[in-house]
């Protein structure tokens, strides 16, 4: 379950209530949940809790998506999901690899993305972008000479800020994603101790220690 409480319907969104009838027909989006893409939809049910929210994030969706954007949809795929699969959110990712499909990469270069540096699939301006990705999300902005201008060298000034603000953005669903354990990110981390048999708490590194003999 998510980490926060949920509104459906009950909370009188009507806003939110229009975008429930598109992913839940006429069910209950917390009682009877599940979208046609398989996802709980919980995304949606935990934003509804902040109005404000639910409305300002679906706008961001619909910002992106806009016919108004200069950016490729291919391109702008690639940084949703290449962020998405470097926060380590199996939601963002998942959604994300259909919507790479969707707007017409192959899959072989959604298969590549997570090791995009030793694939053979994509293009100069492709490669660009995967490599802006990766500065943007774990190098926090610390974006390379190199790197940017490769990206100028394909795509206009107003390109590159709608890939920036995207792909940020992406990397923000992301995280939140995780935190609050929403739709396939509800995991447990799997990064914990794992007991030894019989329950010892000895030093596992011991052995390369002074031995009884005091030698070394």
């Amino acid at each position: 379950m998510p980490r926060l409480k949920q509104a459906g319907r009950e909370a009188g969104n009507p806003f939110a209530n229009r975008i429930f009838d598109l992913l839940f027909d006429d069910r209950d989006p917390v009682e009877s949940p599940g979208t046609a893409t398989g996802t709980p939809g919980n995304w949606w049910t935990v934003f509804n809790i902040v109005p404000d929210a639910f409305k300002h994030t679906t706008e961001g969706f619909q910002f992106y998506r806009s016919k108004e954007r200069k950016l490729d949809p291919k391109l702008r795929e690639l940084g949703q999901t290449r962020a998405g699969f470097t926060v380590g959110s199996q939601f963002v990712f998942s959604q994300h690899c259909k919507a790479s499909r969707d707007v017409g990469l192959t899959e072989a270069q959604i298969d590549a993305i997570p090791h995009w540096q030793t694939a053979d699939c994509y293009s100069l301006i492709e490669r660009a972008v995967l490599a802006y990705t990766d500065e943007l999300v774990l190098q926090r902005g610390r974006v390379s000479d190199g790197t940017f201008n490769a990206l100028k060298k394909g795509l206009s000034d107003e390109e590159i800020l709608e890939l920036t603000y995207t792909t940020c953005t992406y990397m923000m669903h992301a995280i939140m994603s995780r935190a609050l354990r929403l739709e396939y990110d509800d995991v447990d981390d799997r990064i914990v101790e794992v007991p030894a048999p019989g329950g010892d708490s000895a030093d596992v590194m011991a052995m390369v220690d002074t031995d009884k003999k005091g030698e070394k």
